[in-house]
């Protein structure tokens, strides 16, 4: 909890920073995309929910372990009897006698389970006391030590099967919180270049209405003169018409994305969002051999795999348990003494044995039991299946998203160039247009290709920081740094 608030500190201090730097105002919110991950990181409900599945995974490894434990129990049970009860004399006669009297009892019962065996053995010491009232005696029963073990001899090994499967569930449980941030950091990218997108889209729709507005009027002074035809002159006018309407569609888009994103990193309706884009990426390339490495070792999924397999093998054991012989053995070993005070129920204690074996075989349950083992079986064969498989699958999404990646960067530097080489062929069409040397279809066309390179800017940086989170959360490393990635438990 201390690391969580002084990464948040940290987190609020960088962002105080871009503010001062960048000349904001206090409503608004300067985010790099690194701050942006940060933040959702911290704060958004997808890793709120992250950490309550993973705290929720702690402590039933918590409890799971606790099962292996020594427990320690104190009990008491008083009672007040005092009603008329039908009691059978020693010479088989029945009487009703009224009966008043006060009982209590004090047991301490120290019980260890054994996982090798999936019996009890259990240490308990006791003591009682019943008063008569009526005839005004106190009488006391003691069990200073009894040493007993319980075991299922032919039963189903719970605790045999759970120490092989739970803690490969909470291994599971930690790569499976680890994945989720990074996942979060993949989503934020989306989010963070879809606002991107449509603030361009509102820049570039306001920039396309000031320049056809400023060649429209140039336009109508154009045709006074007859430079231009009426055609070419009602053309501007459309143009002019239509990026007013694009505005005003680009307007309602950003304000619907910027929802969105505040509710995505929960940040507050009044603070404006300013998002700064990264104009390069890293170069880097992933070895995809390390990465598959990697993957198998960190991500969640062969965890999954392994488990299922392994709860599939504990549901036949437990349907050829309930299939076959059942039989109970229960030993207790022990002093005990009775009397008419403390002290003489502890004196020339007596000993105590008691063993119980209890057999139960089923003779004809018309299939019930084999069917149940035919069905676990076949399940088991299933999920071994649907496990080749799923790491198959597995192996294949992993090598096919570090080719992408490993492309990404070359797309990424095409499309910056191709934006940059748009403007500047924009800037000639629109000045060779207002010289007269070329017409509106030239200038028509330069604009959407300018518009076309630039959305295809922000759309190749948003997918390779997408990949790139993506493929961080499959192997749980840093790839840029060449680190493992650090995440602390919420604990």
């Amino acid at each position: 909890m201390r690391k969580m608030i002084c990464k948040m500190i940290i987190l609020l201090a960088a962002l105080a920073a871009c503010r001062k730097l960048s000349g904001a105002t206090p409503d608004t919110l300067v985010l790099h995309l690194q701050d942006a991950i940060l933040l959702a990181q911290e704060q958004s409900p997808s890793a709120q929910s992250a950490r309550s599945t993973f705290l929720a995974a702690y402590w039933n490894y918590r409890h799971f372990r606790a099962n292996y434990l020594p427990s320690v129990t104190l009990t008491s049970s008083p009672y007040l009897n005092k009603e008329m009860n039908k009691i059978t004399q020693s010479d088989g006669t029945t009487k009703f006698i009224q009966q008043n009297q006060f009982g209590a009892d004090l047991t301490l019962n120290v019980n260890q389970n054994l996982s090798w065996t999936g019996g009890s053995l259990f240490l308990k010491s006791t003591l009682s006391r019943i008063d008569e009232f009526q005839k005004n005696t106190v009488a006391y029963s003691s069990q200073p030590l009894v040493v007993g073990y319980q075991q299922s001899l032919f039963g189903y090994n719970a605790l045999k099967w759970d120490k092989r499967i739970e803690p490969i569930r909470y291994s599971e449980a930690k790569k499976q919180y680890v994945e989720t941030l990074e996942v979060i950091s993949a989503t934020t990218c989306n989010h963070f270049f879809a606002l991107a997108s449509a603030q361009a889209e509102l820049a570039m729709a306001r920039q396309n209405f000031a320049s056809a507005d400023t060649l429209f009027r140039m336009a109508q002074g154009r045709h006074k003169i007859g430079t231009i035809t009426e055609n070419e002159m009602l053309q501007l006018e459309i143009n002019r018409l239509n990026e007013e309407t694009n505005v005003m569609d680009a307007e309602i888009s950003l304000r619907e994305v910027e929802q969105s994103v505040r509710s995505f990193l929960g940040v507050e309706q009044g603070i404006a969002l300013q998002l700064v884009v990264p104009d390069s990426v890293p170069q880097f390339e992933v070895p995809l051999a390390s990465a598959m490495e990697l993957a198998l070792q960190n991500s969640p999924d062969p965890e999954f795999y392994t488990r299922t397999i392994k709860e599939s093998e504990s549901q036949l054991a437990s349907a050829k348990a309930a299939s076959g012989l059942r039989a109970d053995l229960y030993v207790q070993f022990g002093l005990s003494q009775t009397g008419r005070d403390l002290r003489s129920s502890y004196h020339r204690l007596l000993n105590q044995e008691y063993v119980s074996i209890s057999l139960a075989f089923p003779l004809l349950d018309w299939g019930r039991g084999r069917g149940k083992v035919k069905v676990a079986r076949s399940q088991l064969a299933l999920t071994h299946t649907q496990a080749e498989q799923g790491m198959s699958n597995f192996c294949q999404n992993v090598e096919k998203l570090v080719l992408q990646f490993n492309m990404q960067a070359r797309k990424v530097h095409i499309a910056v160039l191709t934006d940059k080489r748009a403007e500047q062929r924009h800037a000639v069409a629109r000045r060779l247009y207002v010289m007269g040397r070329s017409s509106i279809l030239d200038l028509n066309a330069a604009i959407s290709e300018r518009n076309a390179a630039r959305r295809s800017r922000i759309s190749t940086l948003r997918t390779y920081w997408s990949l790139y989170y993506t493929l961080r959360s499959m192997t749980a490393y840093d790839f840029e740094h060449d680190s493992p990635l650090d995440e602390q438990l919420p604990l």
